[in-house]
């Protein structure tokens, strides 16, 4: 039976278009799938929007156009990132479904409500619009959210609240034995010590007037709408059919993937995703993910990214000028997998000329037009990914720890190794005297060698670069292999 391989990114927020931010955690996510793909497994990779927040509809008023055409709009250039990244995601789920999200989002409501874990109590609290949290004074810096650097709203109302408190001793039990392993080591750190440091309920609905009307009405009181990060998190599994009238059946989504294997995730989101979501589904009788993925913040010249500081990196308008690979490569190998990094036009650049356009581009270059010179034919006989990530298990183990920088410097090395053998072997001079018999064996041996290390290169490349993988793929499939245009055009400075 196929090993299933279950992974999602987190949905975000669709109160403005994607940045440069966005496309880093959906990158990291795709190769995930791709890698896991090639190594013959049943993969399900879902994506999708948050599309009822708070934010939004503040985000709507701002601009002065219903909500539903605001998240309509911003919703549609997240998917479109699918093409300009070249994502194999295959789901999108939108929040504001009412048939697919809705409908399960409420189940794990009413789950939860059985087991006990949903009471009303009046409450009084500072509410993070951007955290779309409440906050408490050991939270806020000076009286200002650190996330946002905004004041929190005092807010007072009677909501529905969680009994997160409830399952303390299981939650911290279930991390400390890596039951939901927590990646990277210094973040599964963080999410024992606030365990240790005692979890209180917390609030899982707004008021009706405060949520202006938007999101998922509280199954049985219409006065309260669902908390964004109860509904949020739980598209997870609606996607996979819960709360749909066949979701048990064993051919359904749910029965078949869930749970998830990994869950990629940014850093401010930790508490919802390994706290509050890990208790949502021990209270509704769910199985929990086996795993989350944290990665830092991709910064812009050292700044946070901001609409306010105007040092939004449009993805869109990247790839348009450098090309999707370009943009992938420098996401994943310039960027620390779980720490923050930062992008800069210079540096982005200097990588793009160093490893794409002198490195890999002049490699392929190099060789096949020493394959056309020479005439030299080549066996067709493709390598396969699961055999050629065997014969490299060092990339394998790496990518299997989420350090995709890592294994890109692998792969590299072996670009290097064979920049280095054209060198010393020094082929072109043999073209001169193939007429040799002796010469033209020799030649033949060097570049049917090179080819097939090539080859090896492309196969690794997969995940990271699925469209450069695939041009050198079939540039060098052969029997004969022609000459092309450069895979990556070198960035000339005016």
């Amino acid at each position: 039976m196929t090993k299933k391989f279950y992974v999602t990114n987190a949905i975000p927020y669709v109160n403005a278009p994607p940045h440069l931010g966005h496309a880093l955690e959906f990158v990291q996510t795709d190769v995930v799938a791709r890698y896991h793909r090639l190594l013959g497994e049943d993969v399900f990779y879902l994506t999708g929007a948050d599309e009822n927040a708070l934010k939004n509809v503040l985000a709507a008023e701002e601009s002065g156009v219903p909500v539903q055409k605001l998240v309509d709009e911003n919703t549609a250039k997240f998917e479109g990132l699918k093409e300009a990244l070249n994502l194999s995601y295959d789901d999108f789920i939108r929040t504001s479904d009412k048939e697919r999200h809705w409908k399960g989002a409420q189940k794990l409501w009413t789950e939860c409500q059985k087991a006990g874990d949903i009471y009303q109590k009046d409450y009084e609290g500072l509410y993070c619009v951007g955290c779309e949290e409440f906050k408490t004074e050991k939270d806020l810096v000076d009286g200002f959210c650190p996330e946002h650097q905004d004041k929190p709203q005092l807010v007072r109302e009677k909501n529905y609240f969680f009994r997160l408190s409830k399952y303390q001793d299981q939650l911290q039990k279930l991390i400390e034995t890596d039951t939901l392993k927590i990646i990277p080591d210094s973040r599964k750190n963080e999410v024992l010590n606030f365990i240790k440091s005692d979890l209180e309920d917390f609030s899982i609905s707004r008021t009706k007037e405060r949520a202006h009307g938007w999101g998922i009405p509280v199954p049985g009181d219409d006065s309260q709408i669902i908390y964004v990060w109860f509904d949020a998190l739980a598209n997870y599994i609606t996607a996979l059919g819960y709360g749909q009238e066949k979701f048990k059946v064993q051919s359904s989504k749910f029965k078949i993937y869930w749970p998830a294997d990994i869950h990629v995730i940014g850093k401010g989101i930790t508490r919802f995703h390994a706290i509050y979501w890990p208790a949502m589904l021990l209270s509704a009788g769910l199985e929990l993910p086996k795993s989350i993925f944290i990665h830092g913040y991709l910064t812009v010249e050292g700044q946070k990214i901001s609409k306010s500081r105007g040092n939004i990196v449009d993805p869109y308008e990247l790839v348009e000028k450098y090309g999707t690979d370009a943009v992938r490569y420098y996401l994943l190998k310039a960027i620390p997998p779980t720490a923050d990094g930062d992008f800069s036009q210079k540096h982005f650049e200097e990588v793009y000329n160093a490893d794409l356009a002198n490195g890999l581009g002049n490699l392929v270059s190099r060789i096949a037009k020493l394959c056309e010179k020479g005439e030299i034919k080549v066996s067709q006989n493709d390598p396969r990914p699961q055999s050629v990530y065997a014969t490299y298990p060092g990339v394998a183990k790496i990518l299997d720890e989420y350090k995709f920088n890592e294994a890109l410097e692998v792969i590299w090395k072996k670009v290097r190794k064979l920049d280095k053998l054209v060198d010393e072997e020094r082929p072109w001079e043999l073209l001169e005297e193939q007429k040799a018999k002796s010469k033209k064996q020799k030649l033949e041996e060097i570049l049917s060698h090179l080819v097939e290390g090539i080859r090896e290169v492309a196969v690794l490349l997969e995940p990271f670069l699925p469209g450069t993988s695939q041009k050198i793929q079939k540039q060098f499939a052969g029997p004969e292999i022609r000459a092309s245009e450069p895979l990556f055009p070198r960035i000339r400075k005016c």
